[in-house]
This record gives structure tokens, C-alpha cells and sequence, in this order.
């Protein structure tokens, strides 16, 4: 049973999985352009474009933490890829952290959905939610909601980046962007770009990655915020 009246900010982080566990048809298909290129230098270039990019795809990555905020009750609680059972708070910051498996994960994220009564996103149209379904799909988990109805549709997903753009007739911009033009402290302060992410995973750095997101989150409900009060008219 849902929770009256619950709003739920989310966001997730992931990073590439690796080659060696990719067909070699799949390989072929990701690599195709870039094997037309006859100089060897822009052959390599693309080759490395490629890489840089497959942590956007869910059938090239995975989620290695999604950050969840109570914007009733400003509680934040982050689970990130652990094969160990960690879990820690910081009680001033109102934050849970929690080490799980990816597919305990999404469970976990399908639970707490369940219970609420609107998603609250920045481009999660685009690409967390359709990311969430499709790793959903591939651990045999059945969502419990459908957040990818009509663009307009504000009954249980608000996606910001949607509602700053006015769906599509402005141009968009990042979240680091929207937050410095709002007077908000962007997330992106300890993170040049997104793309970061791998890094810091292939350093072993997945803690870190957890406090990201949970800055994350924290920034997407700060501009929900300035949605709701000069927006949402």
C-alpha cells in the first residue's frame, strides 16, 4: 500500500561492463564503424569512443548504486555494488548508505517505489528509468510501476529535465548547469563529468561513487523545489 502522498527523488550511477563478457557478435556490432576506418589512428579513436560511452547503455553496463530521497521527510538512502553486506549512516546528513548486489539493488528500488506515489527525476525518461527496466529485465525482475507513460503525464514521474525544457522547446542543459543558475551546490564540484564514474569504479572507488549520488539526489530535490514554487503553475 502506497504511503500518502510520498515523493521519491531518484538517481542512478553505472559503469561499463567489461568486453570479456560481451559476445563476439556483440562486439562486432558495437565496433562496426570503427572498423570501416581505413587510417589506423582514426580506427583507434573510435575504438576509444566507443569504450568511453558503453556505461549509458543497459545491455553494455550495469547500475552500480541508485540514490533514493524522501522529499517529505529529507531522509536519503544510497545503495552502491558491494559484494560485501556494508552498511553505514551519517545522522546529521539524514543519509543511509548500503552495500548490495545490483540485482538487490533494483529490488530494492521496485520496493520503495511501490510505496510512493511519484518519481521525481532529472532525465530519468531518458535514460534512468528505461536503464532500471531493461536491468530489471535481465536479473528476471518484473517492474511494479510504469513511469514511461505520456511526456505530460505529471501523475506518478515528474522528470525535471522534461519540465525545465518545457519537453523539448528550450534547449537543455546538465544538472551541474541548472544548479549554479539556480543558486544550488552542484553535485559536480568533486566531479568534472559523469564519465568520471568509470574511473573511480575501475580505482575501486565505489564508496565514493555512493556519496556522489547522494549528492545527487540532494541537488535534483533542491531543483524540485524551485519547480514546484515557479514552475508548476
Amino acid at each position: 500500500m502506497k504511503a500518502k502522498n510520498i515523493e521519491l527523488v531518484i538517481d542512478i550511477e553505472t559503469t561499463a561492463i567489461s568486453l570479456k563478457n560481451l559476445t563476439e557478435t556483440q562486439k562486432e556490432f558495437l565496433f562496426r564503424y570503427a572498423n570501416q576506418e581505413k587510417n589506423e589512428s582514426s580506427k583507434q579513436e573510435k575504438h576509444e569512443e566507443v569504450i568511453r560511452y558503453l556505461n549509458l547503455y543497459p545491455f553494455t553496463a550495469k547500475i552500480i548504486s541508485i540514490g533514493m530521497m524522501n522529499v517529505n521527510s529529507g531522509n536519503r538512502y544510497v545503495l552502491f555494488e558491494s559484494e560485501e553486506k556494508k552498511n553505514w549512516k551519517v545522522e546529521a546528513e539524514k543519509i543511509e548508505y548500503e552495500g548490495l548486489s545490483e540485482r538487490e539493488m533494483i529490488s530494492k528500488f521496485w520496493e520503495f517505489s511501490n510505496k510512493t506515489n511519484k518519481l521525481i527525476t532529472f532525465n530519468g525518461r531518458n535514460f534512468d528509468i528505461p536503464f532500471i527496466v531493461s536491468r530489471s529485465a535481465i536479473h528476471k525482475i518484473k517492474p511494479s510501476n510504469n513511469y514511461l507513460k505520456s511526456r505530460y503525464d505529471h501523475t506518478n514521474h515528474i522528470d525535471l529535465l522534461e519540465e525545465f525544457t518545457f519537453h523539448g522547446k528550450i534547449k537543455k542543459f546538465n544538472l551541474d548547469f541548472y544548479c549554479n543558475s539556480f543558486g544550488i551546490e552542484s553535485p559536480k564540484t568533486d566531479l568534472e563529468n559523469g564519465l568520471e564514474i568509470n574511473n573511480l569504479y575501475n580505482s575501486g572507488k565505489i564508496e565514493e561513487i555512493a556519496i556522489y549520488c547522494g549528492k545527487d539526489i540532494l541537488a535534483t530535490a533542491k531543483l524540485y523545489e524551485i519547480w514546484k514554487k515557479f514552475y508548476n503553475i
